[in-house]
């Protein structure tokens, strides 16, 4: 019987998997309701290729490192750097990396699996007709009657238990039968989808308003607050710093091109938010247009009631929310392996109970998310819902933490013939740039990030008359300008997940989360939904929702 530390911890049998595992780790709920809005604020093209330069001479470099150190060590990240530590005869209090990402993705999967349960029940609301002449507010109210009603808060739990277990039932079947092969079919398959119904918006809408948004060089719209939202948008909806990239790359098949895998999984989530932008802005015309629209209330309420408008909504609303589901599950699935991985080599265990007990514990600890929004909404700790602390906490601080104590460790404890070694064979331009940059740049920029971020979030924290120690302070004011680092959203990311609270103020998941100031033809209907709908506050709104939720 394997002993604690000495499990195998699994491997894919394919050299494909690792991308599609990528895509799946990358692509998230931010692709399609933070994105899009931050392209149409930023600059749209000019404001997607200041994205890629943060992706790649900021970001890619760290998700290179954590997927070597998985696939040299052919270990999860707790192990990894345990190993890293020894050959580097360094405190080991360095380990305290690989056990923080642990932390970090088991709290981000939490929560994940609840947006999860909504993005489910919607699925099955389009295919019974729910939003067929809902309008904004009888969107607002399903909605509010899903996820905010006291009285019904148990049915919510119900679509969690079944989300939750279809991601668990995935990781119980092994590395090979279940998670290589679920992403293998899954990913191909809501791309697809993804394709599909950007056919369908590009034949229903047109092209010139969504190229308008997404593609055309608006240089006047870019603003330093530009690059911030771009920094944040890249750090916070790839994944880093919760040990997916290191349990994935320990999975990789012999001769997999691993750099080659990351790029052009970056490339790709690049690609699906563009494509994401602009089935939503072929679409979102006239009357339900869905300017500065993003969050909860873009893809929970104004996307139904915009779709409910077109011929056999039913269809596609269903079509819809099954591509949402499939996305939140992959990316579910992603968050649940390094937790997973990190079990069976601590206890040794099989690999269905170590599944089965993770997930029961997610389940367990997602309750706390899923109650915050309804018979726990009015329990607060110094202002925040317990969904928003554990936002707070993992993109605030676990994985800025994590991604610091990596680069650090990376570029000042391991020697320089070490990091190579574990970067494994690359041109000498690449490795000199990625060493510099993990050794000098990304500690820096990192810590900068999870700040703004922390102090953005306490800081609207504060309103409303919150007695909290720290708003008797002078917290860093971001202003209502956009995302300097964040926009107003993903209280989460993830995760992912998720994301989105950061795009109108720089500061900061996720999935970071800043309140956004809501557009004209949002406020209207916003208020008039606002005086209609009982118990509506508890509802999540875009502030609940930090950048790397998703």
């Amino acid at each position: 019987m394997p002993t604690p530390y000495q499990t195998p911890i699994g491997s894919f049998t394919r050299k494909s998997t690792f991308f599609w595992a990528a895509v799946g780790a990358t692509v998230g709920l931010a692709n399609l309701w933070q994105f899009p809005y931050l392209a149409s604020r930023h600059g749209g093209g000019l404001f997607v290729l200041i994205y890629l330069a943060c992706l790649l001479l900021v970001t890619l470099p760290l998700m290179v490192t954590e997927a070597s150190f998985g696939r040299y060590s052919r270990h999860g990240i707790v192990l990894a750097m345990d190993g890293f530590v020894r050959s580097a005869q360094v405190s080991r209090l360095w380990m305290l990396a690989g056990r923080l990402s642990i932390l970090a993705a088991f709290l981000v999967l939490s929560f994940t699996a609840v947006f999860g349960a909504v993005a489910l029940a919607y699925m099955f609301f389009g295919a019974f007709g729910r939003f067929t002449d809902a309008g904004t507010v009888g969107a607002a109210e399903i909605l509010t009657g899903l996820v905010a009603d006291p009285k019904q808060y148990r049915i919510f739990m119900g679509w969690h238990a079944v989300f939750l277990g279809l991601v668990v039932w995935v990781s119980v079947r092994g590395v090979v039968n279940g998670v290589e092969r679920t992403l293998r079919v899954v990913v191909p398959a809501a791309l697809l989808l993804m394709i599909a119904l950007f056919s369908l918006a590009i034949w229903k809408g047109g092209l010139a308003g969504s190229i308008h948004q997404m593609l055309e060089m608006h240089p006047d719209d870019v603003t330093i607050d530009s690059v911030k939202a771009a920094l944040f948008h890249a750090f916070f909806t790839l994944g880093l710093g919760m040990g997916v990239w290191s349990v994935f790359g320990a999975y990789t098949a012999p001769r997999t091109q691993l750099k080659r895998s990351i790029l052009a999984a970056v490339l790709m989530d690049t690609l699906v938010g563009i494509m994401a932008g602009m089935m939503i802005f072929s679409v979102a015309t006239g009357a339900n247009r869905l300017d500065g629209e993003h969050g909860f209330g873009l893809l929970f309420i104004s996307m139904p009631v915009a779709l409910a408008q077109l011929p056999g909504s039913q269809f596609i609303l269903t079509a819809v929310f099954l591509l949402v589901v499939l996305i939140v599950w992959t990316t579910s699935i992603c968050l649940l392996e390094p937790v997973v991985g990190w079990f069976r080599e601590w206890t040794g265990s099989p690999r269905g109970w170590s599944a089965f007990v993770v997930g029961l514990a997610a389940w367990f600890v997602g309750l706390a998310s899923l109650l915050s929004f309804n018979v726990w909404s009015q329990e607060r700790l110094a202002g925040a819902t317990v969904f928003r602390w554990l936002e707070l906490i993992t993109g605030g601080l676990l994985i800025p933490v994590v991604a610091v104590l990596i680069c650090v460790f990376t570029g000042w404890c391991l020697t320089r013939s070490l990091s190579h070694r574990i970067l494994g064979k690359t041109p000498g331009l690449f490795a000199g740039i990625w060493y510099w940059v993990m050794r000098l740049v990304l500690p820096a920029v990192v810590a900068y990030i999870g700040i703004l971020y922390t102090s953005f979030s306490l800081n609207s924290l504060c309103i409303d008359g919150n007695s909290a120690m720290w708003c008797q302070q002078d917290l860093p004011v971001v202003e209502n300008s956009e995302p300097a680092a964040m926009d107003p959203g993903d209280e989460g990311m993830a995760v992912e997940n998720q994301s989105d609270a950061l795009a109108e103020q720089p500061g900061s998941n996720s999935d970071a989360a800043t309140p956004l100031a809501p557009s004209a033809n949002q406020g209207a209907r916003d208020e008039e939904a606002v005086d209609e709908l009982k118990d509506g506050e508890n509802a999540p709104k875009q502030e609940d929702i930090l950048y790397h939720s998703v």
